[in-house]
């Protein structure tokens, strides 16, 4: 249960305002259609998120216990202060024949995904606990979590959240499990 949760907090705090969550709102803008979008957010993330777990999981395996905490506890750290650099989107969706919601999210988001912030966390998380899927399952759940309002609520709701002081508590979270894990690594 501690996989899921921790998994499923780090990244719906870590996703506030990050280039996947606009993309987010930049879909629901052109297709204005939630379901699908989520459906796209869903899918996407459980592929990217599976593979990157995996990986971290096969990288865990090569280390130690003290290595592997202090190899996370030292990434962790290193998020705490990427979460305070806040994203932007540099690119649209692109304007080629026009796809379907589910589709169109589907790929962008997949994209958008690989070597971001929450990506590089799930690779963490997947190296640090044993279950892959209470660690996939939790940051699938924290991206769809973070994702839901934009893509139901749209900029309304964007323009009110206070995405810096976001930024700011998605920092705190990652020093808090970086200094976790270091700790746990200084006392194997």
């Amino acid at each position: 249960m501690e996989s899921f949760l921790i998994s499923l907090t780090t990244v719906a705090v870590a996703e506030m305002g990050d280039r996947t969550q606009l993309l987010s709102l930049l879909l629901a803008a052109r297709f204005r259609r939630p379901w699908p979008i989520l459906a796209g957010v869903l899918c996407a993330t459980l592929a990217n998120h599976t593979a990157a777990a995996l990986i971290g999981q096969r990288l865990g395996r090569f280390l130690t216990p003290t290595i592997l905490d202090a190899a996370v506890g030292v990434s962790m750290l290193a998020m705490a202060l990427w979460a305070l650099k806040p994203d932007s989107l540099a690119e649209e969706t692109g304007s080629g024949k026009p796809r379907g919601a589910f589709l169109a999210t589907l790929i962008t988001f997949f994209i958008a995904e690989i070597g971001d912030k929450t990506q590089i966390a799930t690779m963490a998380l997947g190296a640090a606990y044993p279950s892959l899927a209470a660690v996939v399952a939790g940051t699938t759940t924290g991206m769809l979590l973070a994702n839901a309002p934009v893509v139901f609520f749209g900029r309304a709701f964007c323009d009110r959240l206070p995405l810096k002081a976001m930024h700011y508590l998605a920092s705190a979270l990652f020093l808090a499990l970086g200094a976790f894990f270091v700790i746990r690594a200084l006392f194997h």
